[in-house]
C-alpha cells in the first residue's frame, strides 16, 4: 500500500507543481512541489527494496520506526501538496486497519465480546483461514483502487 500511496502522491506532487496542470484541474499550484515527485520515487524504490525481502515467506519485518517514518512521509506529502483531504482516501487501507483496532478495543471494553477474531483486520483474515499471499494481494488491489479513486477526484472538484 505504501507503493500505491507514494505513486498517487507522486502524481499529485507533479500536478500541483505544474502551473498549467494545476490551472486546468483547478487545484492549488504549489511552487516547487514537482520536486517532491523525486522524493516519492525514492519512497517507492525503498518500499520495493523492502518488499524484495518481505515477500512470502518474510525474512525482514518492519517495525514501528519504519512504519511511522513512512506514515509521516506520506502525511507530510499530503500537507505540502495541499491534498490533505485526499489522504484518508489514498491511505484508506490504513484507516480501515486502525478503525478495526478501535472497534475491537471499544467492543471488548463495553460488552466483553470481540467483533473480530483478532485485530488489526489482516490478522482476522489470517485466523479465518485466508493464506497470507491472498490477503496481501487483495489489500494491494484495494489500495490501488483507492489511489485511482483519489486521483480521479482531482478533476471532479
Amino acid at each position: 500500500p505504501i507503493i500505491m500511496a507514494g505513486g498517487a502522491f507522486a502524481v499529485i506532487a507533479y500536478l500541483t507543481g505544474n502551473f498549467r496542470a494545476a490551472d486546468y484541474l483547478r487545484i492549488t499550484n504549489v511552487k516547487g512541489a514537482g520536486e517532491l515527485t523525486v522524493f516519492c520515487g525514492a519512497l517507492i524504490g525503498a518500499a520495493i527494496g523492502f518488499l524484495w525481502f518481505n515477500c512470502h515467506p518474510a525474512q525482514v519485518f518492519m517495525g514501528d520506526v519504519g512504519s511511522l517514518a513512512l506514515g509521516g512521509a506520506i502525511g507530510t506529502l499530503a500537507v505540502v501538496t495541499k491534498a490533505e483531504l485526499l489522504l484518508p482516501l489514498i491511505g484508506g487501507l490504513y484507516v480501515v486497519e486502525a478503525v478495526s483496532v478501535i472497534i475491537q478495543v471499544a467492543s471488548f471494553k463495553l460488552t466483553g465480546r470481540r467483533v473480530f477474531r483478532m485485530a488489526p483486520l489482516h490478522h482476522h483474515y489470517e485466523l479465518e483461514g485466508w493464506a497470507e499471499p491472498k490477503i496481501v494481494v487483495r489489500f494491494w488491489i484495494v489500495s490501488f483502487a483507492l489511489a485511482l479513486l483519489a486521483l480521479s477526484t482531482l478533476k471532479l472538484r
